[in-house]
């Protein structure tokens, strides 16, 4: 299981480990702690953080991952263990060697999985489908007519609103997304790396500079789940990153999916797909282990003021 996602939030603090817990202090005295083999993504959020080495290497001994976030809320380094699975060469040399009619397929399986998603989270808000069904069954392999972009293009002014621009560097709606992104996104790395697989390496993200274009590939089917949460949030009142707000996207990892096996969280859906990719580069067949839905629960730790619809 990827475990608790921990984020240290308050300026001025100090990050350490005593006894198998992180240890977090302001001016030499203790305000908490959480036990090391809980944590599954640390998220490094607030100005003035020290860290002991130590604890550096604990977390990277247990495979958590370590994300620094700037002012924006994305992520700006990342803490990758040298060893995240016993067969790590022998799969990273598999994946290298993966020819481009497999990557396309697997990118194929990706996208129309995302509209699916798109189209799922649309239906449990109420709002129109915008034919994502037609949209998701136009994929072809390595999705040439970028269908993608297409049902993007569609998706954000029934999910937002006609006046919603998707912005990284805005604040708002914009602002929470970039959060809930990043901690899914976290989340993605370490089953990635915990697969043997270099997240570097993409089938269809290639900007040689993102380290983590194999990350960005893998997490497009769940970021529908994000959005769903954050127009939740807004629907609600809510209108900026906050503790609360922030409290609430941390938990995207515990929603539960609806998958081939039964009702499964969804950190345990990104572990089945990472791995399900190794298998893919091993036999050179598409087979991803993909989660059916996202299912309708509330939001844990969040009442909603008012009805989201």
């Amino acid at each position: 299981m990827i475990g608790r996602v921990v984020e240290v939030a308050a300026d001025d603090r100090h990050l350490a480990v005593s006894r198998g817990f992180l240890t977090v202090s302001t001016k030499g005295e203790e305000v908490g702690r959480v036990p090391l083999d809980d944590i599954g993504v640390l998220l490094a959020h607030a100005h003035g953080l020290t860290y002991s080495n130590n604890l550096m290497v604990e977390l990277a001994q247990r495979g958590a991952a370590v994300v620094l976030c700037g002012a924006n809320h994305m992520p700006v380094a990342w803490l990758w263990p040298m060893d995240g699975h016993h067969v790590q060469s022998l799969r990273m040399r598999q994946q290298l060697e993966a020819g481009a009619p497999l990557r396309k397929r697997l990118w194929q399986g990706l996208v129309k999985a995302k509209i699916e998603q798109q189209r799922a989270v649309l239906e449990r808000l109420g709002r129109p489908e915008g034919a994502f069904d037609l949209l998701a069954r136009k994929v072809k392999s390595g999705d040439p007519e970028n269908i993608e972009a297409q049902a993007a293009r569609r998706y954000w002014p029934l999910l937002m609103g006609e006046d919603f621009r998707r912005d990284r560097s805005a604040g708002g709606a914009n602002a929470m997304l970039n959060y809930g992104y990043t901690v899914l996104r976290a989340g993605v790395a370490r089953a990635v790396t915990s697969s043997g697989l270099h997240p570097s390496v993409g089938l269809h993200h290639s900007n040689r500079n993102n380290p983590m274009c194999l990350v960005d590939d893998l997490m497009e089917p769940f970021r529908p789940i994000v959005d769903y949460m954050v127009t939740r949030l807004t629907a609600s009142g809510e209108k900026d990153v906050n503790p609360e707000t922030k409290a609430v996207l941390a938990q995207i990892l515990a929603f539960d999916m609806a998958t081939d096996q039964g009702t499964t969280p969804v950190s345990t859906c990104i572990e089945r797909l990472a791995f399900s990719l190794a298998q893919s580069f091993e036999t050179g067949k598409p087979a991803l282990a993909l989660p059916r839905t996202l299912l309708p629960l509330e939001m844990p730790g969040f009442e909603l003021r008012k009805d989201s619809g």
